[in-house]
């Protein structure tokens, strides 16, 4: 028996072929986005003592009380926007699983979905498997800007959804405060619904605010925004994440929810819901991973690669321009073969896999890891 499943043109994802690469070719591996140092001891012993406490049968639906709480006042702390935590906020597996849920949500076959380029690679499987059509938007040069001409002529009838993603994954961009409000002005008249992937919120660097969507009230009234508790607490394995949206909108998000997971790991969320009301615990992470991201810059200064410092998230974008005109799937190739580092190509997560030679490098590592990967940079 043959049969095609609604996404036959989706390989094994970048990720996942780089990180196999690296493991087969033992090599240092800064492509994945993951942290190899330990999570904070006071969050470990926060969700053992649940466990012991016995939050081991199904939390409530949207999420343990005391974490939605916590994340309401977090969000109120931060961008000064209420969210009613027993209708507006649901606790996920991870902020894909909230991604996928809002598109399963509201995306009818051929509605349009925008999406800017290079975008995170779970985006566009999630709307054409819903029928929908994605639109998508090429960020231009290395700077990685929006062309706002570019969107308003992209918006149609059709326009189900947009979605941004601030700060940036794979570029390390952020969106500024005029990126923001030239979003709300466009969006202000229509229908579209706004998806704000916010996971590297709280990692963002020398010394700029984060633009959560959550700020500006014309696309608060109509945007979902995602976070990931995975990202901001060295533990993705740990797969926590949620989401905030108006009532009208959650409201048909949680009829998706309650028959796709239902609920989730319910001690960790007690556990991260106790550990979450020290703002300390998130507001320290930007001076921490600014610490990495120049660790990593002043080790590999006297390399041949060039760049502009990561704005935020824990990846650093490299240009190779100096190096070779080799295709950069082929040079991450073969740089995980030949010189035991493994990154991530930028054309996979480009509109026509546009290809500007750039890799992507994660330095959520230990300084010790760093340091290898700089020796090995600085020959290539």
């Amino acid at each position: 028996m043959h049969h095609t499943s609604k996404l036959p043109n989706v390989g094994t994802t970048i990720f996942t072929v780089m990180s196999q690469l690296a493991a087969k070719e033992n090599a240092i591996n800064l492509s994945q986005g993951f942290p190899n140092f330990p999570s904070d001891p006071i969050l470990i012993e926060m969700v053992q003592q649940a466990l012991r406490e016995n939050y081991n049968q199904y939390a409530p639906m949207p999420g343990a009380v005391i974490l939605r709480e916590a994340i309401a006042e977090k969000m109120e702390y931060l961008y000064q926007k209420t969210y009613n935590p027993a209708t507006e906020i649901v606790v996920t597996a991870g902020a894909t699983q909230a991604i996928f849920t809002i598109v399963s949500a509201f995306v009818r076959p051929e509605d349009e979905v925008i999406i800017f380029t290079p975008a995170y690679d779970c985006y566009a499987p999630a709307v054409e498997a819903h029928g929908g059509k994605v639109v998508p938007i090429q960020l231009q040069g290395k700077a990685f800007s929006v062309d706002w001409d570019e969107v308003r002529s992209k918006i149609s009838s059709k326009t189900k959804l947009m979605i941004i993603n601030t700060p940036h994954n794979p570029s390390g961009t952020v969106l500024s405060k005029a990126d923001m409000l030239e979003l709300s002005s466009i969006l202000e008249d229509t229908n579209i619904i706004l998806l704000s992937d916010e996971v590297y919120e709280h990692i963002i660097f020398d010394g700029e605010q984060h633009q959560s969507a959550a700020l500006f009230p014309k696309l608060a009234e109509r945007a979902f925004i995602t976070a990931s508790f995975g990202k901001t607490f060295h533990n993705t394995g740990w797969k926590m994440g949620y989401c905030v949206a108006p009532k009208e909108l959650m409201d048909e998000f949680k009829k998706v929810h309650q028959f796709n997971v239902f609920s989730v790991n319910h001690p960790m969320q007690i556990g991260i819901g106790k550990y979450l009301k020290n703002p300390a615990h998130y507001l320290q992470l930007p001076a921490f991973f600014q610490e990495k991201r120049d660790f990593f810059l002043h080790a590999i200064k006297d390399s041949r690669f060039t760049w502009t410092p990561s704005q935020g998230t824990y990846f650093q974008v490299l240009s190779y321009d100096n190096i070779t005109n080799e295709l950069d799937t082929e040079f991450a190739k073969r740089l995980t073969r030949e010189n035991k580092i493994a990154s991530i190509p930028l054309s996979v997560f480009n509109t026509n896999k546009e290809d500007h030679k750039l890799l992507r490098f994660c330095f959520a590592k230990t300084e010790e890891t760093l340091e290898k990967a700089a020796t090995i940079l600085n020959k290539i």
